[in-house]
Formats: structure tokens, C-alpha cells, sequence
């Protein structure tokens, strides 16, 4: 069966309550990882999965650190939605998202039988070198954003690898 790759933050969960814990100089990651199973859930993302469920195997790929599986895990099934595997950041691993993601696809799509049949992520960067190797990748842009949280999650994702 073919899986359907999606990303969590920005795409089904809603960061944008906790991303002032990691904007300026100082970062509280304490706070920014604490707060996370408090996000509300995106329903056009969470509309996106049960539509590809239908057809796929769902299988997510976050830059969440491996540390806060339990608690992603839970937020899912609380969530209601689906999922064959949940793909974390490794603990150490700061590659910028690209890098992080772009390996680990390349990693599904040769453990999944049918390949990859579209993936998801909030991240431009993330889908430039998707589409670059051949992943068939769409941006999710149904969260606004200002031009400082944007500035902030583009240096958390790409610069620091923290999410």
C-alpha cells in the first residue's frame, strides 16, 4: 500500500499558542516542547489525513524530538487521527529540517511497498527539496503567519533543528 506523509506542526497542529517561548535571543525549549499537547488541531490538515486514510497508509514525519513521543503519540489519538508510524527527530540530530526530512523520506518511501503517494509539510524549504528528489510534496499554507513567527520558525527549523 502506497503511504500519505505528513508533517504536525503547521500542518495538523496549531504551534502558533507556543512559539513565543522560542522568538528572540533566548529560547525556552522548556516551555516551547511543554505546551505542545495543548495545540489545537488544524481541521483543514485534519481533514487532509482522513481524506488520504481512504487511500493511504498514514505515516508522519516531524521534526519533534524523539523525547516527546509519548506525549505526540497521545496528542494524535486524542486528535482522532490516524497513523501506521510516527517518524521523530532523533535525539543530537539539528541538521536543518530539510536535511532531517528529506533522509528520512527517502527511508519510507524504500519501506513502503507502493512508495509515497504525497507528502505534506508547512515548511517551503522542506517541499523545495522534496520535489527536488522526486517526492511528489505539497505545501501546507493554510496557517497564517506573521513575518516574526515566520522569521522564528524558519530559525528554529532551519538554522537551530529543533523542530
Amino acid at each position: 500500500m502506497t503511504v500519505a506523509v505528513f508533517d504536525i506542526d503547521g500542518v495538523v497542529a496549531d504551534v502558533r499558542h507556543r512559539v513565543h517561548h522560542v522568538e528572540g535571543r533566548w529560547k525556552d525549549w522548556d516551555s516551547f516542547f511543554d505546551t505542545a499537547d495543548e495545540d489545537p488541531v488544524l481541521d483543514v490538515g485534519a481533514a487532509l489525513v482522513h481524506e488520504m486514510a481512504q487511500l493511504h497508509d498514514i505515516v508522519w514525519l516531524t521534526g519533534r524530538p524523539e523525547w516527546l513521543r509519548r506525549t505526540t503519540a497521545r496528542w494524535l489519538e486524542d486528535a482522532g487521527l490516524p497513523y501506521a508510524s510516527l517518524n521523530m527527530r532523533p535525539h543530537h540530530d539539528y541538521r536543518p529540517a530539510r536535511f532531517y526530512k528529506l533522509d528520512r523520506l527517502k527511508a519510507i518511501h524504500a519501506a513502503a511497498e507502493g512508495g509515497i503517494a504525497t507528502f505534506i509539510d508547512d515548511d517551503p524549504d522542506v517541499i523545495e527539496v522534496a520535489l527536488g528528489a522526486g517526492f511528489p510534496a505539497q505545501l501546507a499554507e493554510w496557517v497564517p503567519r506573521n513575518a516574526r513567527s515566520e522569521a522564528t520558525m524558519r530559525e528554529i527549523q532551519e538554522k537551530l533543528g529543533r523542530t
